[in-house]
């Protein structure tokens, strides 16, 4: 027998979130107290966004990732991400109290263009041409592509954002770039292993825009 539970739709998501960190410690076999607040804050909104309490295994947090991304925030800049599911996620109202836009550039002609002549996929393109966007946090769910053209403008000084969210899902290159973006020293969180995705990069953004 099926037994639903009767509860208001403003209720639903704390209601999720209360199960989330009853059950967090049965399901990982970690403790909400291995976490900063703010990193379970995040840690609990990507659960929530996948029902998956395994990405409390997967999840990585570089030192200073949480302080760099709502310092970004609070300062106006721009959130770049590698497509449009995911743009059209992060939440545009808390993100514009600060100043800050969504950027994703990856439909547009010129990417399209500049990508056939240059044997690229649009989404490595589009971070490329995004590099004077004023952006602070760079949100990769889907292009693993995207993710390994984010680190190389890094590292070529043509782009510095404050924080790389680096979750792309899949099986080519998915893994392995996220393995190199753990290794590095600027402040990122990623997801290591195949399984991330707009969602997570979604989740994690807003669960940043909610601290800020």
């Amino acid at each position: 027998m099926v037994i639903l539970q009767q509860i208001k739709p403003l209720e639903i998501e704390a209601e999720s979130f209360r199960i989330i960190e009853r059950e967090f410690a049965g399901e990982t076999g970690n403790s909400v107290d291995d976490y900063s607040r703010e990193e379970f804050a995040v840690m609990r909104r990507v659960i929530h966004a996948t029902g998956d309490f395994g990405f409390a295994a997967n999840l990585r947090f570089h030192e200073q990732a949480i302080a760099a991304g709502l310092a970004a925030i609070r300062a106006g800049k721009n959130v770049l991400t590698d497509v449009n599911m995911a743009a059209a996620g992060i939440s545009r109202s808390y993100l514009g109290k600060f100043g800050g836009q969504v950027i994703c550039r990856v439909g547009e002609v010129e990417v399209a263009e500049r990508a056939s002549r240059q044997g690229l996929t649009r989404s490595e393109t589009a971070m490329a041409m995004a590099a004077d966007d004023n952006v602070g946090i760079v949100a990769i769910g889907n292009a693993p592509t995207a993710l390994l053209a984010v680190m190389e403008l890094i590292e070529a000084g043509t782009i510095s954002p404050d924080l790389v969210v680096g979750v792309p899902v899949g099986f080519v290159n998915a893994a392995e770039s996220k393995e190199l973006l753990s290794q590095k020293s600027y402040p990122f969180i990623t997801a290591l292993g195949r399984k991330g995705g707009s969602p997570v990069a979604v989740a994690i953004v807003n669960a940043l825009l909610r601290l800020a």
